[in-house]
């Protein structure tokens, strides 16, 4: 299937506005079934399986990962977050692929089969360790340039990269935009509401939190899952094979020092510390990049409150209807987002 530049995700968008148009027009009563960003839907869930797992030694990690698409073809990496996995991008990877592009889509570490090369490595779940884990996954690969995409963890992995690495990047997809972590910032309280939003980050923070998250990971992770995507009408099946990541030995370590290091409740890294003191400064993005918002964004997706971090060619794209998981959620429109990104 070849997806022509712009062209799928405008379609989408002129099908969803022209489906709003008939149901206003109609003296019958909307389908029960029909619910916001349904248009931007289509092929979610059409692929059920990753193909083969490869693994490769690449820097503390030997990691796990999808590969789809020729080899010769244009090199896109996409990036999961936390609580999903490699699963994401099942739908994603083959619409590249179809386009000539070469997909890679690993497993962050302490999911799925990407283990830690040595017993001793720290189980360290910082910014810019899993940003160094996959610029040493491109380099086992040799791969000097990709297309990168990602959302929640992977969205800030990717704007990480292009901050750090810009030579590495050809071309970026964020969803959310700019989340690069800036601890003193993270000091500051939020309105109470926007607190409440981060309940599992303050879970977290405590011993009751994380043997919580050990005994309860699978039960958890689908409550974020449904939480952060509500109009998402995901089945069992689905869930039960991203769910099957969290069960790496290091799924606990990794997001418990996560969520802890931007409290500062948890140390980082001295080998990081370097890029941390960049990433501290708020470093501005200027690879060509398209941020996408969906519903998970509230009032900030229209992206103002970042727009001035990304000084190259941009773009910003709103997906009403659609919760946070968005290459899974809206296939066509994320993998449009990507052409389009390598196009600008």
């Amino acid at each position: 299937m070849n997806i022509n530049r712009r062209g799928l995700f405008t379609g989408a968008l002129a099908a969803g506005l022209a489906a709003a148009s008939l149901t206003a027009c109609s003296t019958d009563p909307a389908p029960a079934t029909t619910v916001p960003g349904a248009a931007l839907r289509a092929g979610s869930g059409a692929n059920t399986s990753l193909g083969p797992i490869k693994k490769i030694d690449a820097g503390a990690l030997n990691v796990a990962y999808a590969e789809f698409g020729p080899a010769t073809g244009q090199p896109v990496i996409l990036l999961h977050g936390w609580p999903y996995d490699a699963y994401s991008y099942a739908d994603v990877a083959p619409l590249l692929a179809a386009s000539g592009y070469r997909v890679l889509v690993p497993y962050l570490r302490g999911y799925g089969e990407t283990t830690f090369r040595s017993a001793q490595s720290v189980r360290n779940g910082q910014q810019s360790a899993i940003a160094r884990d996959i610029v040493d996954f491109m380099d086992a690969l040799h791969i000097d340039r990709a297309v990168l995409g990602g959302f929640d963890w992977g969205a800030r992995t990717v704007d990480i990269i292009a901050a750090l690495w810009p030579e590495r990047v050809k071309a970026m997809v964020a969803v959310s935009g700019y989340l690069i972590t800036q601890q003193a910032a993270q000091q500051q309280p939020l309105p109470p509401e926007a607190e409440l939003g981060w309940w599992y980050q303050y879970y977290f923070s405590t011993e009751r939190g994380r043997l919580g998250y050990e005994r309860n990971r699978r039960d958890f992770n689908r409550l974020i899952w449904q939480r952060a995507s509500p109009t998402w009408n995901f089945d069992d099946a689905t869930y039960n094979r991203s769910a099957a990541a969290f069960d790496n030995p290091d799924q606990v370590d990794v997001v418990i020092s996560n969520y802890r290091w931007r409290l500062s409740l948890a140390p980082g890294e001295p080998q990081y510390d370097a890029y941390e003191q960049r990433l501290a400064t708020g470093p501005a993005i200027s690879v060509p990049a398209i941020t996408i918002a969906s519903d998970f964004d509230g009032a900030a997706k229209d992206g103002k409150a970042y727009r001035a971090k990304f000084t190259g060619k941009y773009e910003h794209r709103v997906l009403d209807g659609i919760g946070h998981n968005v290459p899974q959620e809206a296939p066509q429109p994320f993998a449009q987002a990507i052409i389009d990104a390598d196009h600008l």
